[in-house]
């Protein structure tokens, strides 16, 4: 089934949280301004940050123009900001699901736009990605309400009313395992109670490392993720490499043996090169019954992949092809050699071999490379084979990484390897809409095949 995205029509609950001795079990007052009787309120002030928060303000005079800003400093002491423009209306409120942004860092009704606008300030090195390092402490935005428009970067005018707001990726009782098990290295997150829980593991792009919070996300809604890296991590190699699939069975295999882990069949999720391998691992390992596949490539790139006596060599990176933009970023584009040359035919993963279910999630001007184009590929294969087990997700505007709901859109990012910004693609909006919709579709399709 294909699926063009492009509705722009959301339904937002509101979820209220409780939790003995957890920060997500307090109630935080409005922040009231008494001098003018000005309230700000977000409502959750403490919630879970793939969650929809409600934005509103109160007291001001009428049509009343003002600036919101949101601010965070990140693990590393780096501020990223934000800034939208708003006229209250006759009664002097402001409701952000519901009032036009007029200006600043994004225009329209959007409700979370405070939060997915969310950029390195004018101060700091650009093209920093804001994601959490630290999925036990929440994500703090302090958001202010500034007399009068001002520009994102200008000096604000008076405050008029403030507030903080707690952004979680856990919630209470979710369990956090570091794992050093056999081979395998990663975290492994438990919900609450004795289970079964659908297994899932998860991996991310060619920046290697440990990332966690898509896999504390994920154990909020009831699976047993693995968030599992596959270099520059501990003892695993420094650098891409060769990969052999075994790694990955193990990991497959442990997960399954878990007695918390119901035991017919896991997923997995992979984003770029992870969801490349996640293509691998459903195609060969029986474990795998179910694959979501962003932003991925239908083909091996770059290392060869083994298994057993098996080896797909990797699609090569001409870096003659790269282009360096006038701003100084790098367009990494048409760097890949072409999956659909006869010459490359031995570096394609025979997904039609996959016993399970896939879902491909892709953004229409991904720049990191042609995802629409692998995925297509991917999808005609199956269907060529008179296969009916795959859903596209594609969405006009978005770019490369599609992160979970309210993520903030990071559209060039700094290679952490080379140190350069890669482009990465999109356009603000429409790529945080991509992240809202496809975050949903991601855990029904999960829920689905393996609940």
């Amino acid at each position: 089934m294909w699926q063009r995205v492009m509705g722009r029509a959301w339904e937002f609950r509101l979820v209220s949280f409780r939790g003995p001795g957890h920060p997500l079990g307090k109630i935080f007052p409005k922040s009231c301004d008494r001098r003018g009787l000005i309230t700000l309120s977000v409502t959750p002030a403490v919630g879970l940050a793939d969650q929809p928060a409600k934005v509103a303000i109160e007291g001001l005079a009428p049509l009343q123009g003002v600036t919101l800003r949101a601010l965070v400093v990140n693990g590393q002491g780096s501020l990223f900001d934000a800034c939208a423009h708003y006229q209250a209306d006759q009664q002097g409120g402001i409701d952000l699901s519901r009032d036009v942004c007029r200006g600043g860092d994004y225009v329209g009704v959007e409700p979370m736009g405070l939060f997915w606008s969310l950029s390195p300030a004018t101060i700091e090195k650009p093209y920093q990605r804001l994601e959490p390092e630290d999925v036990e402490s929440p994500v703090k935005v302090q958001i202010t309400v500034h007399q009068e428009y001002s520009q994102p970067g200008a000096i604000p005018g008076q405050v008029l009313a403030q507030t903080s707001v707690e952004r979680w990726f856990t919630l209470p009782d979710v369990r956090r395992i570091r794992l050093k098990e056999g081979a395998i290295r990663g975290s492994l997150f438990l919900p609450p109670g004795n289970g079964p829980f659908p297994g899932v593991i998860d991996m991310f792009g060619d920046e290697g490392g440990l990332i966690e919070f898509r896999s504390s996300l994920l154990a909020t809604h009831g699976f047993a993720a693995l968030s599992l890296p596959y270099f520059n991590f501990e003892d695993l190699p420094k650098v891409m490499d060769d990969f052999h699939l075994e790694y990955f069975e193990e990991a497959a295999r442990f997960l399954l043996r878990h007695p918390k882990v119901k035991k017919s069949g896991i997923g997995v999720i992979g984003t770029g090169k992870g969801g490349e391998l996640a293509l691998s691992m459903i195609t060969f390992l029986p474990e795998v019954v179910a694959a979501v596949c962003i932003s991925g490539c239908s083909s091996i790139t770059a290392s060869a992949l083994h298994y057993g006596k098996e080896t797909l060599p990797g699609l090569c990176f001409n870096m003659s092809r790269i282009k360096i933009l006038d701003n100084g970023i790098f367009d990494i584009y048409e760097a890949l050699d072409d999956p659909r040359n006869p010459a490359n035919s031995q570096s394609r993963i025979p997904i039609e071999k996959a016993e399970g279910h896939f879902l491909f999630v892709v953004g229409e001007d991904d720049h990191n490379w042609k995802s629409s184009l692998y995925a297509e590929i991917a999808t005609t294969c199956l269907h060529q084979h008179k296969k009916a087990n795959f859903n596209l997700l594609s969405y006009p505007g978005a770019g490369h990484r599609i992160n979970p709901s309210f993520s903030p859109v990071c559209l060039v990012a700094l290679d952490r390897v080379l140190g350069v910004p890669i482009l990465s693609g999109g356009e603000n909006k429409a790529h945080a809409h991509a992240q809202e919709h496809s975050w949903g579709k991601i855990l029904e399709f999960l829920n689905l095949h393996l609940k």
